[in-house]
């Protein structure tokens, strides 16, 4: 079996294209349209005309929220048995896939002897993270989730970012947030 090989070359520029002249008029031709088309827009509809036609609209960001999709993901929480505890088995799943290495656990054994480890601490370097979610798809308790709809994550040290089971399993502590049902 041979296996064919088509190669297409590409063609040369002319020295109109090489000095990007085209392409910085065409930019700026469709900002001026936008920019433009919505300030034509949004003064009608402050004289009360053409409302069905939709014009940009800028969130007024911290004053305004944007609702965000409910499986967006978010800061992350740890998950609780009926009993309090935390439903994380240690398995050491989520600290292994984890691309950025910012999931750190240490195993000790749970008194429950139907549960063979639990973690001693749990935490995450949300400085490091980068919200992939391969944590939540690893593991196989669904002990970790990213679910709380909080994007406020910011600290004054390192320090601050690292959060430890404590803040994970109880995330209301920080901010206005309305978990979801379990």
């Amino acid at each position: 079996m041979t296996i064919k090989t088509k190669i297409i070359k590409q063609p040369d520029l002319k020295w109109w294209e090489k000095l990007y002249l085209p392409q910085i008029i065409q930019g700026v031709f469709i900002t001026s349209w936008h920019f433009f088309r919505n300030l034509t827009l949004h003064g009608l509809h402050r004289l009360g005309l053409l409302r069905h036609i939709v014009a940009a609209v800028t969130i007024m960001y911290p004053e305004i929220k944007r609702r965000y999709p409910h499986r967006y993901r978010t800061r992350h929480r740890l998950t609780q048995r009926e009993d309090g505890s935390p439903r994380c088995v240690a398995c050491m799943m989520c600290e292994t896939v984890c691309p950025a290495r910012c999931i750190y656990i240490v195993a000790e054994e749970d008194p429950n002897p139907n549960i063979e480890k639990r973690p001693k601490s749990f935490d995450i370097d949300l400085g490091k993270c980068v919200y992939c979610g391969f944590c939540v798809e690893a593991c196989p308790e669904d002990a970790i989730r990213m679910d709380t709809q909080i994007m406020d994550i910011a600290a004054y040290s390192r320090e601050g970012m690292m959060y430890n089971m404590d803040r994970l399993l109880h995330p209301e502590k920080d901010g206005d947030i309305v978990l979801p049902k379990k």
